[in-house]
């Protein structure tokens, strides 16, 4: 027996009261929403998802009265959009009962013309039959007779197909269409694929039956540039099955759209993009309404000039905008509408895109820079042999790594473009050539791009679009600042990173690697000297060389960063990492030092570690070899000396040391510290403050942090290496297998790419929680590249952290993200 419906009724767009999306649609809300603004909506019912459901029952259902005379399309609406839903249909209601009513109304060639398009179109869905299979499309030279002969045809070829006559009543065509799209909502394979897109087992459709304007042409338009954001009609009309341009209009149809704009972004707080149908007599009548199309660089204007109208509030301004979006406005990007000739996509280590010629060494991408080429630095892996060749680089390519690996954290730091892991390559140094899938070669010389934002691996040049970190960019950033509780410094090693540090407004430098100081040609070889000398006076001896060279470097670190906390941290690498691998640079390293080659090799041999990560690097240099640390203290508070000199905010140099397991390590190394302190002073006849902390890098300083707060002013936590320990992950070769462990489920998200709050972040928690329990004062940082990742800044604020550093170029996503994490946490302590 077909259910009754006579409690479920039809309801009206233009009903007042609030509006359900449960029960009117996405669609069917926004609808309404345009009649509650006032502006012009064709009428429309919504039948809502309990009489859908009934209708796909058998319930019987009669032609709405509100609708009477009326041409329909029928329109599915799904609570959210992405469930998907049957398609439109449309036209609905010309029928023998109807016919001569529209002939009067519309003329009897266009009512013939509507009634063959609702045969034809009706009639293919409920068929399953395509569209020309009913009848061809009707000619706009067709004449009253030729169009009776096709509706006669057609109706013959639904009958074919169907075995049942074309309903001839307008309640006819409306049942069997609101009937169709019914049941095809709770079809098996309907439920399938909205279930897959994220839809509850009971997700409900209401339809939208909507008047069709007649005699109109129809178009969709937006009030803004979807690459720029800025103030813009974009759009287009459809006439004779043929989009054309908005400026095709009249200069009072683009009028009439042009004042829709002001009311839309009023009433939705936001850019709009609308579908519209002009009448006969110009005038627009809207049929949907959604946010307007925009790239990410539209999305950050659009919310600063709405917040500038006072349409929307700053804080909700700065909530639009996802930080990792910034890039966008960091770095060159990819044209959105260029066509990409992909090689191969791997990890995007770096943001930003760039193209150039392929070089495979540090040698030739210096030589491609001083001939004024671009040049694309393709290497295995990266070392910091090869830190002088990505600098003159425009972008960097390595075979394996991971988002933590050498050639990634630096070019972060560079603002280089960079992808890592591109295990489908394979790299022929002899044949000075690399070979990608299905056989393709790029020989050194050759012209690709690389887009470190994707990933991806491109053949040839493409079109850019430039950073721009003008207008809106600074206004948002300067809202950021004013509303973030939680600091941001970021990771610089040399004078050149801390000015692009300082041009994002840091709170200082929350990382100073001092190794990179060492890799500059006429450094490299010092320190290669040092590291090769036989006992602890050659050292020394070589090390009094290098001295000058630190301190004109901090020096420079804190004359940029005046005002700013400078936190340096000692050598950390193993010494192998500064040796040379290529013959002629170990035969040049032989005659500076007046020894012969195999003596080189020899004591090279001697330093070589199975497991040089987990071996003499870090503060376990610093206890063997205490003179490595005592020249870079010395140097650190000479350059303090002389800068206070200067006058003005009085610097206060923060010492880090790496890789501590115990506090007897710190012990250690402070009486050293101290010690050169007191003789630096004491040279100078200045007096200065400065603080010694550690960077918490191992599991067992997380667990033992009440110990080491009792040596250290301040814990900062390097979470590439405490996620390495921690997973007992290679940094450098996870990336081999990451992308197969993410898709099974092993883990959620790349623990180098995202803060693992989990696990790496209950150490921090607990960490964080011992520390402060010895030393109240405790400073705690984070410093690892998850710095500039906004869930481990958000993490980070609500553990109580007092900073988080990260690359230079992360700095304005951590500014963001850091703003975002204060206004949900006051806006979630208001509510409670």
């Amino acid at each position: 027996m077909p259910q009754t419906v006579a409690s479920l009724k039809p309801l009206s767009i233009h009903a007042t009261g609030a509006v359900d999306a449960q029960v009117f649609g996405a669609r069917g809300a926004r609808l309404a929403r345009l009649a509650a603004l006032g502006l012009d909506v064709p009428q429309a019912l919504v039948y809502p998802p309990k009489l859908v459901d009934a209708i796909a029952d058998g319930a019987e259902i009669t032609w709405p009265d509100a609708l009477g005379g009326q041409v329909l399309a029928l329109r599915a609406a799904p609570q959210e959009a992405e469930w998907g839903g049957p398609e439109s249909l449309l036209p609905i209601g010309v029928a023998a009962d109807t016919l001569d009513h529209f002939i009067a109304t519309r003329g009897e060639v266009e009512a013939l013309r509507l009634q063959l398009q609702c045969i034809r179109n009706l009639g293919a869905a409920v068929s399953g039959a395509t569209r020309n299979s009913i009848a061809p499309p009707p000619q706009s030279g067709d004449s009253a007779a030729d169009l009776h002969h096709q509706i006669q045809t057609a109706r013959e070829a639904y009958q074919a197909e169907t075995e049942d006559a074309f309903p001839d009543t307008a309640t006819g065509q409306l049942r069997a269409a609101l009937r169709h799209m019914a049941r095809g909502w709770h079809s098996a394979s309907a439920r399938i694929l909205r279930a897959a897109k994220g839809a509850p087992e009971d997700a409900g459709l209401a339809i939208i039956a909507q008047v069709l304007v007649p005699n109109c042409r129809t178009g969709r338009l937006q009030f803004v540039d979807q690459s720029s954001g800025q103030a813009q009609l974009v759009g287009y009309v459809l006439q004779d099955g043929k989009e054309h341009p908005l400026s095709e209009l009249s200069a009072r149809e683009c009028a009439a759209l042009k004042a829709l704009e002001a009311p839309l972004t009023r009433g939705h707080a936001d850019a709009c993009r609308v579908k519209f149908a002009l009448d006969a007599t110009g005038k627009p009548w809207l049929t949907d309404v959604r946010p307007a199309q925009r790239s990410a660089r539209a999305t950050l204007r659009i919310a600063v000039d709405l917040a500038k109208s006072e349409l929307i509030s700053r804080e909700d301004a700065l909530l639009r905008i996802e930080p990792r979006s910034l890039a966008e406005h960091l770095h060159h990007q990819i044209d959105p509408d260029e066509t990409r000739d992909v090689v191969t996509t791997a990890m995007p280590a770096s943001p930003g895109a760039a193209t150039g010629r392929i070089v495979l060494s540090a040698q030739a991408a210096m030589a491609a820079e001083a001939q004024g080429e671009a040049a694309i630095l393709v290497r295995h892996e990266t070392s910091p042999e090869d830190i002088r060749g990505m600098h003159s680089s425009v972008g960097v390519l390595t075979i394996r790594g991971g988002m933590t690996s050498h050639a990634a954290v630096i070019a972060r730091g560079l603002g280089l473009p960079c992808v890592v892991g591109a295990a489908e390559l394979r790299l022929d140094m002899k044949a000075r050539s690399f070979r990608g899938p299905k056989g393709r070669i790029f020989s050194e010389g050759d012209i690709i791009t690389i887009d470190g934002t994707s990933g991806e691996v491109i053949n040839g040049t493409c079109k850019m679009i430039a950073p721009d970190l003008g207008g809106p960019f600074t206004v948002l950033m300067s809202w950021a600042d004013k509303v973030r509780s939680i600091g941001v410094r970021a990771n610089a090693d040399t004078p050149t990173d801390a000015r692009a540090a300082r041009s994002f407004n840091v709170d200082g430098i929350g990382l100073c690697r001092t190794e990179h100081m060492f890799f500059e040609p006429e450094r490299i070889t010092v320190m290669r000297e040092m590291i090769l000398a036989d006992d602890a006076a050659s050292r020394a001896e070589v090390l009094q060389r290098l001295l000058p060279m630190q301190r004109a470097d901090f020096i420079d670190l804190f004359d940029i960063m005046r005002g700013l906390p400078v936190t340096i941290r000692l050598l950390d690498p193993p010494l192998h990492e500064f040796l040379p691998h290529e013959p002629d640079e170990l035969e040049h390293l032989a005659r500076v030092m007046n020894v012969g080659i195999d003596d080189v090799r020899a004591r090279a041999a001697e330093l070589a570690e199975v497991n040089p990560m987990l071996g003499m690097r870090g503060v376990r240099l610093g206890i063997t070899m205490p003179e490595i640390y005592d020249m870079q203290a010395r140097a650190i508070f000479q350059a303090a000396v002389a800068i206070n000199a200067q006058g003005g905010a009085p610097v206060v140099p923060e010492i880090m040391i790496p890789l501590v397991s115990a506090n007897r390590e710190v012990e250690l190394v402070k009486e050293r510290v101290d010690a050169i302190a007191a003789a630096v002073q004491a040279e100078t006849g200045s007096s200065f403050a400065y603080k010694l902390g550690v960077m918490v890098e191992t599991p067992r300083a997380a667990l033992r942090a009440k110990d080491l707060a009792k040596s250290s002013a301040f814990l900062s936590f390097g979470t590439n290496d405490l996620t390495q320990m921690t997973y007992g992950l290679s940094r450098d070769d996870a990336g081999r297998f990451m992308r197969d462990y993410v898709q099974r489920g092993v883990f959620a998200e790349d623990p180098f790419h995202t803060l693992d709050l989990e696990g790496v972040g209950e150490l921090l928690v607990m960490a964080a929680r011992r520390g402060r329990d010895t030393n109240p004062d405790l400073v705690l940082g984070l410093c690892g590249e998850h710095g500039g990742d906004p869930a481990a800044v958000r993490f980070c604020r609500l553990a109580g952290f007092d900073y988080v550093s990260c690359s230079p170029f992360r700095v304005p996503i951590a500014r963001l993200a850091a703003a975002q994490a204060s206004i949900l946490a006051e806006r979630g302590a208001a509510l409670k």
